[in-house]
Formats: C-alpha cells, structure tokens, sequence
C-alpha cells in the first residue's frame, strides 16, 4: 500500500512522492482524454478516440506532501468495455465521466459504475463523478441536480467541468488526490473503520473547490483494496 505525507513508498526513495493509480471511466467522445490533457498539458484540442487506453502522469504537490498520480484513460467504445476492467483493477480512485449533453452517456456512466463495484468493495476506491462539456450547457440533457443526486445516492464526490474552458479541472483531479493521499494517510485500521461505517468522514476539508457554475457542494466518497491479480502494462 502506498505511503502517504511524505513517508516514502516501498522500493522508493525518501524524495521520491508515492504513486497512485487514477482511471478514467466513461463513454467515447465524453471527452476523458481532454480532461486528462488538460490537467497534465494544461492545453485542450480535438482527440481522437482511444484505442485500448492511454497513460499520463502528474506530480501533485500537496504543501506537506506529493503524489504522483498514474492517469489510466480506457477506451469508451462498447467493443473495449469487456477488457476495460483490466485496467481499473489496482485503482485508488476513479473519474466516471459524462457528458452533459448527452443523457445516454449519463446512463451509460451508472453502468461503468456498476463494474466498478463488480471489482471493489464500498469504501475502496476513491469515486467522483463527472459531467463534462459544461461549454455547452446550452444544449444540456442532464441537469446539474440530476448528477448531484444520483452521485449523493451512490456516495460519491460530484463535480461539473469543462476541459475546453479549463473550468474545474485541475480542482476535480486536485481534490481527488488530496483525498486519496488523506486516506492513506490512515493506514489499514481507518480503512477498516470506514468499511464498517460505509462512509467517509471528512470527506474533503477543500470541498468548497468542488462548484460547477452554480453554487454545489460534493457528495461524500469510496476507497482502494489491493488488486486481485497483476495489472496489464501501460498502453
């Protein structure tokens, strides 16, 4: 398990941050890559679909300490879906992505949701839903209270953003981060604590970053067990 402010994570060096495992789930075309480009790029263009998955990698620096966060992007075309959980497998946390003007990937996101849940149990994996395109609120299928109540129902952080605008971004990757580096920071008692509760208290002391163009808050949120077999290679 990693090692949280600022121990060093087995087989690492002290100044070395700890490595956590971050996927993005979510239809094709919800925009999943220009999230993670730009939060690692800081930039935003037109990307192809995925093909398999891509990698990013960001150091995030935390004040006392620093991460290092492994992005895993999955393809969201139906015919990657049956490979895509070799990929999430190993996760400290998940960005389940929609799009908001598009109920269908709205739905399909509550069924990448399910397969999560198929490889973790509640309160292992850190999970924050995500509608993006918040550019094009004009043509909106899927209202911000829509999204916030089913994320709340499921116990999840919930966020609107926006890759285009740069809106949002870099609070919903930061916030999940601070969040998955704080709960190691617990160690295997806490873990255990919050399974038998089935909540996360404190979920975030920085919850008032998470705030679509109206005025939110996130919901609350779940967490990591060790993979049940080695993962596949980075694409």
């Amino acid at each position: 398990m990693a090692q949280a402010d600022g121990a060093p994570c087995p087989g690492t060096a002290p100044s070395q941050p700890c490595v956590f495992k971050l996927v993005l789930l979510g239809s094709g075309s919800v925009g999943k890559s220009s999230l993670a480009f730009r939060y690692v790029k800081n930039d935003f263009k037109s990307i192809l679909p995925t093909v398999g998955c891509a990698f990013f990698t960001k150091v995030v620096d935390l004040g006392a300490a620093s991460l290092k966060l492994e992005i895993w992007d999955t393809a969201g075309q139906e015919k990657y879906h049956s490979v895509c959980h070799l990929y999430f497998r190993g996760a400290n946390a998940a960005l389940v992505v929609y799009d908001v003007t598009r109920k269908d990937s709205f739905l399909k996101a509550q069924q990448w949701l399910k397969d999560l849940e198929e490889e973790f149990r509640l309160g292992d994996v850190v999970v924050m839903l995500v509608g993006n395109k918040l550019d094009l609120g004009k043509e909106r299928e899927v209202a911000f209270e829509e999204g916030k109540e089913f994320a709340e129902s499921k116990g999840l952080l919930f966020m609107e953003t926006s890759a285009k605008l740069n809106h949002q971004v870099t609070e919903a990757f930061g916030a999940i981060g601070a969040l998955v580096q704080r709960r190691e920071e617990g160690g295997p008692a806490a873990a255990a604590e919050r399974r038998t509760a089935g909540s996360e208290p404190e979920a975030l002391g920085a919850g008032q970053m998470l705030r679509p163009l109206e005025a939110a808050s996130p919901g609350g949120a779940v967490g990591r067990r060790p993979p049940a077999r080695a993962l596949p290679a980075p694409c």
